[in-house]
């Protein structure tokens, strides 16, 4: 699990730049027993209308690409 977990931050390391690029980020929170990972969305993505449709589309899709494993990412507060 543990190294499963450090994947993920590398995977989302990957995907920061874009987001940094348009005022947001993503922040790793937990990776949890079912292999759903929890993020927090920050900066211009938190509260954005379309935060809905990058974590689904964008930071989502890439995860589950790089790490088949993972059933999902879903935001936190």
């Amino acid at each position: 699990m543990k190294q499963l977990q450090e994947n993920v931050i590398k995977v989302l390391e990957q995907i920061r730049p874009t987001l940094q690029r348009d005022g947001g980020d993503v922040e790793f929170v937990e990776l949890d027993h079912n292999q759903v990972v929890k993020v927090r969305l920050t900066g211009a993505c938190q509260g954005c209308p379309m935060s809905g449709i990058t974590l689904k589309d964008g930071i989502e899709k890439f995860v589950k690409s790089e790490i088949p494993s993972i059933q999902a990412v879903e935001a936190v507060e």
